[in-house]
């Protein structure tokens, strides 16, 4: 069961529209918590507050944080808004949405007959952390590119709780965001993958579109259970919807986990699942051997008997990244750590420019 404990905001750390980040004072502790306003209101210094301590109770690191469910002191929030799909359905946090498939939008019209994106490049990543690289190799091949980011409701669900999506949108690599499924917050709401895809490109116009699931992934170190094996399914999307299916590769070479050193297996067994052949796999080029090792490492889990997998260079797209301050981690190690990584995620990027 979930742990709830009271407490009294000390400080605001950090505050935007859609996030709050707060010191509390919980049961002569003071532990950092945060909130989403549109559930909550506003939230001042003093706002008695009931909080969610599981993740810290669990000593989690991914998600080992405190959230602010409701603000016992504040006025709470106004009220439904405009539109009417529900988004955490059925659970005491259920949220409407101004869906843009909705009859009530004003893109409904647009949207009701598409089923096609026309040669849409979409590149699939199974890590939140990919999107950086890849849209920093799309913007360093195609500077005017519109690139939207659709994401899924595998890991985090408010959009507002990536700083890396925040940070992006600053430096214009990330033109327009989606969220799809459970996960809510984006500029354009969106019921499933493929209504998101199919918005993307003709409400906001985008020639490339990123997926990927937001901050937590989770992985249980079994042959299926683990999150990003949704990377199958959305490169089938792409594919069943005529665009053009791109795959990101995860590859990090000094990982201390056998399954996810060299090409994760997350990876090896997203592109075995498919259920439609033929998706580009780019392979970056790397040093000391690096991209030969990528290649055997597919070519021997079958890879490449049913995918197009092709050698492109990924430097371009880290020093795009470099140049705008842009620096992600994934599992807490930057670019100078495993360039690998971002070099497979920036030639991604680039493979999808060169599809416009």
């Amino acid at each position: 069961m979930a742990a709830f404990r009271t407490g009294v905001v000390i400080q605001i750390v950090e505050q935007h529209d859609d996030l709050v980040r707060i010191t509390a004072r919980v049961e002569g502790s003071e532990i950092a918590a945060s909130g989403f306003p549109r559930m909550l209101g506003p939230l001042e210094v003093g706002d008695d507050v009931v909080l969610n301590t599981t993740g810290i109770e669990l000593s989690l690191g991914t998600g080992g944080e405190a959230f602010v469910l409701w603000n016992l002191s504040g006025k709470g929030t106004p009220g439904p808004g405009a539109g009417h799909i529900m988004k955490l359905r059925y659970t005491p946090w259920q949220t409407e949405v101004l869906a843009v498939e909705a009859q009530e939008s004003p893109h409904h019209a647009t949207l009701a007959e598409v089923d096609q994106v026309d040669g849409l490049p979409v590149v699939a990543c199974g890590l939140h952390s990919q999107i950086a690289a890849v849209a920093a190799g799309v913007k360093a091949a195609a500077p005017e590119a519109r690139v939207g980011y659709l994401m899924t409701d595998a890991a985090a669900l408010p959009l507002a709780w990536s700083r890396l999506v925040r940070d992006l949108r600053d430096a214009g690599l990330i033109d327009v965001t989606a969220t799809c499924g459970h996960a809510f917050g984006g500029e354009l709401e969106t019921v499933n993958v493929y209504s998101g895809l199919a918005a993307l490109k003709y409400v906001s116009g985008c020639d490339v579109v990123v997926v990927a699931m937001g901050p937590g992934v989770v992985g249980t170190g079994t042959a299926l259970g683990f999150t990003a094996l949704e990377q199958a399914g959305i490169l089938d999307a792409a594919g069943a919807l005529g665009g053009v299916a791109i795959a990101c590769l995860r590859i990090n070479f000094s990982d201390e986990r056998p399954r996810h050193r060299g090409v994760s297996h997350h990876t090896l067994t997203a592109l075995k699942m498919t259920g439609r052949p033929g998706a580009i796999v780019p392979v970056p080029l790397l040093a000391n051997g690096g991209t030969a090792r990528v290649a055997e490492a597919l070519r021997t889990a079958g890879i490449a008997d049913r995918h197009d997998v092709t050698s492109i260079d990924g430097s371009p797209g880290l020093v795009v990244m470099k140049d705008l301050g842009i620096s992600p981690r994934s599992m807490g190690r930057g670019v100078d750590e495993i360039p690998e990584f971002f070099l497979a995620a920036a030639a991604a990027g680039r493979a999808a420019a060169a599809r416009l």
